[in-house]
Order: C-alpha cells, then structure tokens, then sequence
C-alpha cells in the first residue's frame, strides 16, 4: 500500500518559498513584535478625526501601512500551518498572529466608530480640501452606509477584540478535519489496499474510473465523517449563532442581509442565482447523470458517481509541469503583463502542490501585499487539476494586477465578483484545448473537462449555498442547527436537484462536513456568480477579440475600486437581471447535447 508522506519527505521544489515574505522564522517574530509595537503609529490619532482633512489623512495612511504588514505577518503563519497543520510549531504560530490581528483589530475599530460619529457632510467637506482623501472615498462611502448599524464605540472595540475567539468555530473544524481525522484504508476494483485521506478521496479517488475503488474509497471516507458529524455540526451551529446575535444587535432585518451587505449586492441578486441556477439547471444535470450511467454501464448512478470519467480509456495524465506549461500558453490572450505574473508563479515557487499528511484541503490562493500570490493545491496528474490550477492563476493575476494599480484599501473586490476572474481562466482553457485538436474524441474529453468545471460551481457550491439559504432561515427562527438537521436538509436539496436520475444515500447526506466555505459568510453561491459572469465574458472575447480582452484587463486593474455590478457592466455584463444566469445554465445544457451527441 503507497504511504501517505510527512511535509519532512515530500520534494522542496514542490512546495511554495515562503522566504520571500519573511526570510527566516526569527524575522517573522521580529516584526511580530514590531507590529504590536507600533500600533501606536496610528493610535495617536485616536479622539482626533474631527481635527481636520489632514489628521483624518494621516490616520488612514497610517492604517493602510500598518494593514498590510499585520496581512504580511498573518499570511506566513497561516500559509506555514496550511502546509502541515500537525506541526505544534506551526499551530502555535497561527495562534500568535491571530491574537495580533485580534489586539490591532480592536485597537483601530475607533477608526470606523469615529468616522461615523462625525456630523453629515464632514467627510465631503474633508475630501474637497484634501484632494489625497480622495482614494478612500469609496471605502468611506460604504462605511458611512453601515451608520444605522454601528453599535457604540466602546462595543465595536470589545467585539474586535475577541476576533480570535469568535474565529473558533471554524479553526476548530479545520483543526479536527486535518490534524485529528484517520481514515480506514479500502481496496480499489483490483483487490488491492490503497490508503484513504481526505486529499486522496476529493482529488483522486472520487474521479477514478475503477468503480470499486471510487464507491469504496466514499464509504471509507464517510464512515469517518459520520464519527464527527455531532462535533462538525456544533462547530457550525455556533458559527451560525454567532452571526445570527450580531444580525440582530445590529439591527438587520435577517443574517442574510447583513452578510450581504459587504459584497454590495441585493438578495434579488443573490436569490437570482441560487432559484434560477437550481431551477434551470437541474433538468440538464439530470440528464448528465443518465448519459454517465449508460455509458458507463452503471448498475444505478449515486452519488459517489457523478464525477467518474465518460471515457476511462481516455484520460490524459498531465504533469505538474506540463500543467504550468499549458495554462501559460492559454493565456496569452491576456497579454505580456498578465503573462508575467503567471510565469513568475511557476518559476517562482509561489505554487504548493505536494501531498502530504496534514495539508489543508482543497485549493486557494492567497495575495499578500507587498509581496506576491501563493497558490495551495495537492497534485494527482490529472487534467482536472490543470483546470483547479488554471483557477488559482486567475485569482493571482487579478489580485497581482490589482494590486499593482490599486492602493490597498480598493485592491479587493466584492466577494460576489471574487470568482469570476479565476473561472475565466478555465474557460480560456478550454478554448485553447479545443483550439489546437480537431480530434473528436479529445474535444468529448475536452468538454467533459469543462462540465468539471460548471459541476464544481453551479452544482457543488450552488448547493452549498442553498444549503446556507436553509440554515439562515432556520437559525433566524431559533430552530437548533444539529447534525439530524444538517444531513435532512443536505439530503432533501440533493434528492429535490437530482430527482430519481442520482441515488442519495445516507453517505452523500454527510456532504455538508466536506467544505470549509460555510465558515466564510455567504461565500458557497458567489462561485456561481462568478461562473455566470465570467461565461458572458468570455463569450463577448470569443465574439470581439481583442476590444472585450482589454476591457476585461481593466476590470481585474480596478481591483475594488468599483462595485460588482460596475466592474461587470465595465465588461460588458449586466449581473442585476436573470438573463446571464439564465444563459448560462442553457449554455451548459447545450454543452451536454452535444457531448450526447459525441456518444
């Protein structure tokens, strides 16, 4: 049976260079300290805004400077601990720069609270006679906007203050989910014992064309997750609690409304997603599941079937390598300076694709200002992870960009538009594999590939968010969030999506432990969003050519410097009416025809 390695024995070069934010660990705790020290750099401002333009001024340049270099301090930790969680060092590490972030936090919250304080009109006063205030008139904007929901100064700072405890919830899943859960070993179609983690099942094993191994692999793998099902579920009701309480100190109308807030988006927007997606996309799917079951000669379709390849005898390995290789060659349609950022994250090692044991799961990629993106995946050699890759280049390029042309405090966009710059870069690469092969059968695989791709995002993170529709609505009328609950609810959005086409077995049921983006606001629905965004535009790039790729280059430049639906009407989208969602969910269906057809 292979061995699931330490971080001590995988190869360095397949790890990402953290000495390019810190050199050493001693220099990381150097300033640390000389953060916590200098927080005083902008608490001297503290009772003065109403001093004038310039003090206001100083104070936020101030705390920009000091906001990314906590970012800086905090990002080395944690990317340390998402590499081995199980290192004490590492774990007591992150825990040292969270209670930072909780002590700056709670330190500058009088920033907000006294910005809001002052008399209406004052910060258009302070922008007329301070032309340099004008960068953060956006952000002051959205602030000012908050005001009905402001506690009193002296509460916004204790509630700062306990960030680090408030944050539990969540670290307590990751840390149980990657440090403390085992899984019993299966055997795969030829007898044979293959160890389970919970990076083999999700990049390996659930798209293996060895129905045995695929079907064994998901019971092993949740006969664990059952074990913690109570647990995960009281990690994740208290996070929903939590939530909740605030929504009602500060006075929204429901959660929702107040994790809405900050992606500046309105729930007809993201109601839109969530029905039409389910409604109109659902029939398509279905019809998916069937097309895999025949072809495949299943004796039923359930659930640990659903990504197992249309063509077994045909799956292309791919390295690493060959990986970075591609993805640069699919986007140079963006241009040299995109090109750039995307060369230097493979010659650079900002990439971590090793597999080892107690890695974080899953893919992301995190920008750190002053510095570069970091990329976290773990390799299997197979072209979906080229795609998941080609993802996490779309966020470091955006993010590259717009930090580059950004300050800091509008270099983020909202989190409804945060996916659409990454799943453009898988549809541009599946241009570029469609481009260069005439091969009937590669343009199946090809398109099977892509259907990846609308899977992961309006199937698997479209459920999620319905998931967190349900759980909201229940939290709100103080029903109790259990484990009986989340696998009935999790059971009853599978069956109603998939109808009698896809088996929903008590297993599949336990799919609400899997992800960890419950634990991050309303985030599960935004891949979608941004699917729904980014297939527009890159419909408009295959209709206009060069005109649509420049005005998608200055929309990943403006950062967040404009709201989500400005950025996409900048594109040539308008996200606010039905009509991309709705052509997107057909654009899939049409996807599907066709690879019927190719059978």
């Amino acid at each position: 049976m292979s061995k699931i390695l330490t971080r001590a024995e995988v190869d360095t070069e397949s790890t990402w260079n953290l000495n390019d934010i810190f050199e050493t660990k001693e220099a990381w705790e150097e300033e640390l300290n000389a953060v916590q020290k200098d927080i005083s750099s902008v608490t001297k401002y503290e009772g003065r805004l109403r001093e004038g333009a310039d003090t206001l001024l100083a104070c936020l340049n101030a705390q920009e400077e000091l906001q990314g270099r906590i970012n800086r301090v905090g990002a080395y930790a944690y990317l340390h601990q998402s590499g081995d969680s199980i290192s004490p060092e590492n774990q007591m590490n992150a825990a040292k720069a969270r209670d930072l972030a909780s002590v700056v936090s709670s330190a500058l919250s009088f920033i907000k609270s006294e910005i809001i304080a002052l008399p209406e009109g004052t910060i258009d006063q302070y922008i007329k006679e301070q032309p340099e205030l004008r960068v953060f008139e956006r952000s002051l904007g959205l602030l000012l906007q908050t005001k009905p929901h402001r506690l009193t100064a002296e509460t916004e700072k204790v509630l700062a203050s306990f960030g680090e405890v408030l944050g539990a919830p969540y670290r307590i899943y990751e840390r149980s989910k990657l440090a403390d859960m085992t899984f019993p070993s299966t055997e795969n179609g030829r007898g044979e014992e293959v160890p389970v983690s919970f990076a083999l099942y999700e990049n390996k094993y659930v798209e293996s064309s060895d129905t045995e191994l695929r079907r064994n692999s998901f019971k092993a793998f949740s006969e664990t997750l059952y074990k913690y099902r109570n647990t995960f579920a009281e990690a994740y009701g208290t996070e929903v609690k939590r939530q909740v309480i605030e929504s009602r100190l500060r006075g929204y109308d429901s959660v929702t409304d107040m994790l809405l807030t900050p992606q500046q988006v309105s729930t007809e927007m993201y109601n839109n997603i969530l029905d039409i997606l389910q409604e109109e996309l659902a029939p398509h799917m279905r019809k998916y599941a069937a097309l895999k079951k025949r072809v495949l000669h299943l004796d039923e379709m359930t659930f640990a079937d659903l990504k197992a390849p249309l063509d077994p005898d045909f799956s292309p390995g791919i390295s690493f390598q060959e990986a970075g290789d591609l993805i640069k060659e699919a986007l140079t349609i963006l241009g040299p300076e995109y090109g750039e950022i995307v060369s230097d994250a493979f010659n650079n090692r900002w990439v971590d694709y090793a597999d080892n044991a107690g890695k974080r799961t899953g893919a992301f990629c995190m920008s750190i200002p002053g510095v570069h993106s970091y990329i976290l995946i773990s390799w299997a050699d197979s072209m979906r992870g080229a795609f998941t890759l080609a993802h996490e280049v779309g966020h470091a390029g955006h993010l590259m960009l717009a930090s580059k042309y950004q300050r800091l405090t509008n270099s983020r966009p909202s989190l409804y538009f945060i996916e659409a710059p990454s799943t453009m870069n898988e549809l541009l690469l599946v241009d570029h594999l469609l481009a260069r092969s005439n091969d009937p059968r590669m343009r199946r695989w090809v398109i099977s590939q892509l259907l990846g791709t609308y899977f992961h995002n309006f199937v698997t993170h479209l459920l999620e968010g319905e998931l967190q529709r349900r759980v909201y609505d229940l939290a709100m009328k103080n029903v109790p969030i259990t484990a009986v609950k989340l696998c009935e609810l999790k059971g009853d959005i599978l069956s109603s999506f998939w109808g009698e086409d896809v088996v929903i077995d008590e297993d599949a049921k336990l799919t609400w432990m899997r992800q960890p983006h419950y634990y991050m606001s309303l985030y599960p629905y935004t891949y979608a969003a941004g699917l729904t965004a980014s297939t527009a535009v890159a419909q408009l790039i295959r209709e206009e050519g060069q005109p649509a790729v420049d005005r998608w280059l200055e929309v990943l430049k403006a950062g967040g410097s404009m709201s989500p639906l400005e950025l996409m009407k900048l594109a040539g989208v308008d996200m606010s009416q039905p009509d991309p969602i709705r052509s997107a969910a057909a654009y899939v269906g049409s996807l599907i025809d066709e690879l019927e057809s190719l059978y």
